[in-house]
């Protein structure tokens, strides 16, 4: 019998459903797996016992008939979701022994519907990275590897351990979050289908916030299939986020015909990048031609302040971060300096941010604060709201003069070495996310499809960005290209 662990959502469902597997059965199956990759890093808080009690409430509920899509399947959570009860620290000092007594909307969602957590996921401190090397738990590890090289790659970040442990079967799917391509980016560089909804499609409530405008959680799974099954459930309006969307959440696995006959994409001329690795470019290119194969309509588009997108959003994202970062001062939960005599309420905030937060945290915390001070708020964020409402409107114009979907690269390398990039100057880190923050910029929903491999063997993605709330027709595009592509390489085993 196939390894449960190595099931996708939609077949581990099925299989539950004819009584041929037990959800108890698979969660084992995953905790063992997991149990065996502590190499990875990817699980920071395992929780068995309740998973396998989950997973009998589970079974039960598919044996009196009562199972939604997600009952019985086995998933991780990233550590940025609030879970009640369980360590839920962003991957931050500051907030060390927290166990909040509420869940976030979207794992509650899940667990309502009969999903398993099996633990919670590493990933880059507060969501602020692109290759899960500001955890406080350490890094995180791809488990792919550069031919017979040994050298330990990024899973891409923030939602590094999330892609980490679906990669490597460790579970079945898992969540992730995405503020400026913290679920594209990691799902590309493992070889996985990440979705990112459009902003308010999921609640925001109960997760670790970041950059409020910008944060959207998502599914990460093995198949677009997958990710249609997992948003369905994650989806919805919550009167408790006032970003979330009032609107019918469809369903979106009966809309995967795999028929984009007569869909028109757009491939934007902007994001060919100098020095854009031939690779990359091979990429595209083939995508291109699968999609036209597929029946689509092939048309170059211009999205002309995609330039200014980096910028702006280093400028917002920051800024935000700031803001939500200030509650943490040692006051009221998480972690509090030992204070000296004559210390007072200054000094413990100071000596807490300083043991508390890592130095990306800080460095953003600090250039946040700096375009927000007087003098610079309004040649900088004002600055930068303005240009945000330009590239939002460059996409408007795309989608209202008839383009279904724009497919675009989604990462401008295959994954790199865990240490490779910590010399180098920040911005260098900051270019990993420049097919994706425009996404988030104009709230649009975006998803990375695994399609190709490189000369090393290490797995490369294709984005595709959808029209806003369609995310049903985005992920049927995002279902003909995987087809078309059929990438099934899986990383060999070294963990």
């Amino acid at each position: 019998m196939t390894d449960l662990n190595t099931l996708t959502l939609a077949e581990a469902r099925d299989r539950l459903r004819t009584g041929d597997v037990t959800s108890v059965e698979l969660t084992e199956a995953c905790l063992k797996a997991a149990d065996g990759a502590q190499a990875l890093n990817a699980f920071v808080h395992p929780t068995p016992d309740l998973a396998i009690e989950q997973a009998k409430a589970a079974d039960a509920r598919i044996k009196a008939g009562d199972a939604p899509d997600m009952c019985g399947l086995p998933i991780g959570i990233k550590d940025l979701f609030c879970t009640k009860g369980v360590a839920s620290q962003a991957a931050s000092r500051i907030l060390e022994g927290f166990l909040p007594e509420y869940e976030s909307t979207v794992s509650r969602q899940l667990l309502e519907s009969g999903a398993v957590m099996l633990g919670k996921l590493n990933m880059d401190e507060f969501a602020m990275g692109s290759s899960n090397e500001t955890s406080c738990y350490g890094n995180a590890v791809n488990p792919w590897r550069r031919g017979n090289d040994d050298t330990a790659l990024t899973p891409g970040g923030s939602s590094g351990g999330s892609a980490s442990a679906v990669s490597a079967d460790l579970c079945l799917a898992a969540t992730g979050t995405d503020t400026g391509g913290s679920i594209r980016q990691p799902a590309a560089f493992t070889g996985i289908v990440g979705i990112k909804p459009t902003y308010g499609r999921c609640s925001r409530w109960g997760i670790v916030a970041f950059a409020s405008s910008l944060d959207q959680a998502g599914p990460m799974t093995k198949t677009v299939r997958d990710a249609a099954i997992m948003l369905r459930t994650m989806a919805g309006h919550d009167p408790m986020d006032s970003t979330s969307a009032d609107l019918p959440v469809p369903d979106f696995e009966a809309m995967l015909t795999g028929d984009i006959k007569g869909k028109v994409i757009g491939i934007p001329k902007e994001y060919r990048m100098d020095g854009m690795p031939d690779e990359i470019e091979k990429l595209w290119a083939d995508g291109t031609a699968m999609l036209r194969d597929a029946g689509a309509e092939i048309r170059d588009i211009s999205l002309p302040h995609t330039k200014y997108a980096l910028p702006t959003y280093y400028v917002i994202a920051p800024a935000e971060a700031s803001s939500n970062l200030a509650r943490y001062d040692g006051v009221r939960y998480g972690h509090r300096a030992k204070l000296s005599q004559g210390d007072g309420i200054v000094e413990m905030y100071e000596k807490t941010r300083a043991e508390g937060f890592g130095h990306e945290v800080k460095r953003r915390v600090m250039v946040g604060t700096y375009v927000l001070s007087a003098g610079f708020y309004d040649a900088y964020y004002n600055r930068a709201r303005k240009v945000r409402a330009l590239i939002k409107r460059d996409f408007d114009k795309v989608f209202a003069a008839g383009v279904d979907a724009i497919l675009t690269p989604a990462t401008p390398s295959a994954a790199f070495g865990l240490g490779e990039m910590q010399d180098a100057d920040p911005v260098q880190m900051y270019l990993n996310d420049v097919f994706t923050v425009t996404v988030n910029l104009a709230g649009l929903p975006g998803i990375a499809v695994p399609t190709g491999l490189d000369a090393q063997g290490l797995p490369l993605g294709l984005q595709l960005i959808g029209r806003p709330w369609a995310e049903g027709d985005l992920l049927n595009s995002a279902y003909a290209l995987e087809q078309a592509a059929g990438f099934v390489a899986k990383p060999a085993k070294w963990w």
